[in-house]
C-alpha cells in the first residue's frame, strides 16, 4: 500500500474556489492526485487537479461517483456555506436546505467513501467553522449544522477506528474572492482583521496547510479531534467594556 503523498488520491468537495481551492492546491503541491467535485466547474482549473461535476445533494450520484474511483485515501468535506439570512426572514424549508448542504452532504459523501478509505486506512477531514461553537446570528442554521458536523466527526472517528481517521478543521474567518460580500471592501476587511488576535484573516492556503497536516502521517494518532484554525479566535467583548485598568 502506497501511503506517500505522491501516491495518495484526495477528493475535495466544493473545491473549485475559495477555501476549497486552497485545500485542493495544498494537496496537489504535495504530489497527491486531487479530484475536486462541485455542481459547476471552476473558472480556472489548478495544475494537478481534476474536476468532476457532482451535485452532492443527489445521493445516488454521490454513490456512483465514489464507486467509480479506483482508490481514495483522503476525503475533505469542504462543500458548504450560507447567505446572510435571519431566522424569521425565511421559511423553514430554506433553513433546512442550509442544514442539508452543510451537514447531510458530508455524511452522504463519507458513507459513500467509507469502503475506499477502509481499504487504504485513509482519513476524512471535515471543514467546520467557528460558527458551530458560538452564536451565529444571521447564519443560525449554518452554525447549527457545523456544530452537528463536529459531533458527527467525533462519532465517526470512534465507529470507524482503527481503519479510518476522522477530524474536523474548525475554520475562522477567511479572506477569499467573496470576502466583500461578508465584510465589505478593503476598509471592512481591515476592520474585521483588527478583531483577530493575529491581525489578519486566514488565507485559503492557511486552511489548506492544516488540512494536509490532519490527513498526513504526522497526524497518525489524531482522530476525533477539532483543530481550531482561527488566528487566536475573538477578543472577549467584555474586555473592551470593562472600566478597570489592568495595565501595568
Amino acid at each position: 500500500m502506497d501511503n506517500s503523498p505522491t501516491g495518495r488520491t484526495v477528493v475535495v468537495t466544493g473545491g473549485t474556489r475559495g477555501v476549497g481551492a486552497g485545500i485542493a492546491k495544498a494537496f496537489a503541491d504535495t504530489g497527491a492526485h486531487v479530484v475536486v467535485c462541485a455542481r459547476r466547474p471552476p473558472e480556472v482549473l489548478l495544475d494537478g487537479v481534476r474536476f468532476a461535476p457532482l451535485d452532492l445533494r443527489d445521493r445516488s450520484a454521490v454513490r456512483d461517483f465514489f464507486d467509480a474511483l479506483p482508490r481514495l485515501d483522503v476525503l475533505v468535506n469542504n462543500a458548504g456555506g450560507t447567505p446572510y439570512r435571519r431566522l424569521a426572514d425565511a421559511d423553514a424549508e430554506r433553513h433546512a436546505r442550509v442544514i442539508e448542504l452543510n451537514l447531510l452532504t458530508p455524511l452522504t459523501a463519507s458513507l459513500a467513501a467509507y469502503e475506499h478509505l477502509r481499504r487504504t486506512r485513509g482519513s476524512v477531514v471535515m471543514v467546520g467553522s467557528v460558527s458551530g461553537g458560538r452564536p451565529s446570528p444571521g447564519s443560525a442554521a449554518y452554525g447549527a449544522a457545523k456544530a452537528g458536523l463536529e459531533n458527527l466527526a467525533r462519532s465517526m472517528a470512534v465507529e470507524w477506528a482503527p481503519d479510518v481517521r476522522v477530524n474536523t478543521l474548525v475554520a475562522g474567518m477567511v479572506r477569499t474572492e467573496l470576502s466583500h460580500l461578508h465584510y465589505g471592501g478593503e476598509d471592512g476587511v481591515a476592520a474585521v482583521s483588527g478583531t483577530v488576535p493575529l491581525g489578519r484573516l486566514a488565507l485559503p492556503a492557511d486552511i489548506g496547510a492544516a488540512a494536509v497536516f490532519l490527513a498526513s502521517d504526522a497526524a497518525a494518532y489524531i482522530s476525533g479531534a477539532s483543530l481550531l484554525v482561527h488566528g487566536g479566535g475573538e477578543r472577549p467583548a467584555f474586555l473592551d467594556a470593562a472600566t478597570a485598568d489592568n495595565k501595568e
